[in-house]
């Protein structure tokens, strides 16, 4: 009797167990559909946005790439009307992210060791350093060619130049007119010198090099933050649980990049062929979401 009733109640304990265990394979709701998210077209935005857009769109989710600039783009996330942006960090965009800290989600880094600066070709051998341009600042017209006026890299160029007192001036542009400017006065064999970040298609195409900076005036290494707005764990619960998952080294943002670069390329087309070939990582970026 004794043995009869001690299985009974072994097996109502293991019944129980496994009535309220969580299941591994539970899948995040998908909850509201529509995502948007927002970049500056800037090399390096271009892969993570569109990579995300197509793995979210596997997902069950419609989604809207929005290009903006760096100041609106944070402004967007900080007010919920951008789901995700992807952020520079501590430094570059710390002036955009200290006001608005408590009213975003930061999930974390999806790509480190990412740096900037100011790079010139591998063929100038006498230009080293940031301070080697006081004395050179002719060869170069005076100018360091700049991306868009709102970018965290072009107040931290014109701190640099302050810092070295080289006076030169800053001439703001887009990343697309300052590669096609380095491109072309590298084909010349010119002088040229221009605001610079890794990740960045150019250094695959050019020989390029940092100017090296004791100063530390654009600061050391950095990373990329996925950035969310708050509620988005509540309200799309699957696609928060992507995009808290998003992580990739510099070799697999590197193949995209290099996509993207090909003349007449789409880097929407590109990000599908792209997650096409690499089902192991997306594997992991979708670990217990769907």
């Amino acid at each position: 009797m004794k043995t009869l009733i001690s299985t009974i109640l072994t097996a109502a304990l293991i019944s129980g167990a496994v009535l309220t265990a969580p299941s591994a394979s539970a899948t995040e709701p998908l909850g509201q559909q529509d995502i948007t998210i927002g970049y500056v077209a800037w090399a390096d935005q271009m892969p993570s946005t569109y990579a995300m857009k197509v793995v979210l769109e596997q997902q069950g989710y419609h989604v809207k790439p929005t290009t903006l600039s760096a100041a609106f783009m944070w402004q967007g996330v900080a007010q919920g009307k951008l789901d995700m942006i992807a952020a520079w960090l501590p430094v570059t965009h710390g002036a955009y992210y200290a006001p608005v800290k408590e009213k975003v989600e930061n999930l974390g880094a999806n790509f480190t060791g990412a740096h900037q600066g100011l790079a010139v070709p591998a063929y100038l051998t006498d230009i080293n350093t940031i301070d080697d341009l006081k004395q050179h600042a002719d060869e170069f017209e005076g100018k360091v060619v700049g991306i868009d006026p709102g970018a965290g890299l072009m107040r931290l160029t014109k701190r640099a130049l302050d810092q070295y007192g080289v006076n030169m001036k800053l001439a703001a542009s887009s990343d697309a007119t300052m590669t096609a400017v380095l491109g072309e006065a590298i084909r010349e064999h010119r002088p040229v010198v221009v605001t610079a970040w890794t990740p960045h298609w150019m250094f695959n195409r050019w020989q390029l090099k940092y100017l090296d900076d004791p100063k530390g005036a654009f600061g050391s290494d950095e990373e990329i933050d996925t950035i969310v707005r708050k509620g988005l764990r509540q309200d799309s619960p699957r696609a928060y649980c992507v995009l808290s998952h998003f992580k990739w080294t510099p070799a697999e943002m590197g193949e995209l990049l290099a996509m993207n670069e090909q003349p007449n390329s789409d880097p929407y087309q590109n990000a599908k062929q792209w997650v096409d070939k690499h089902p192991e990582l997306v594997a992991r970026w979708t670990q217990g979401c769907q």
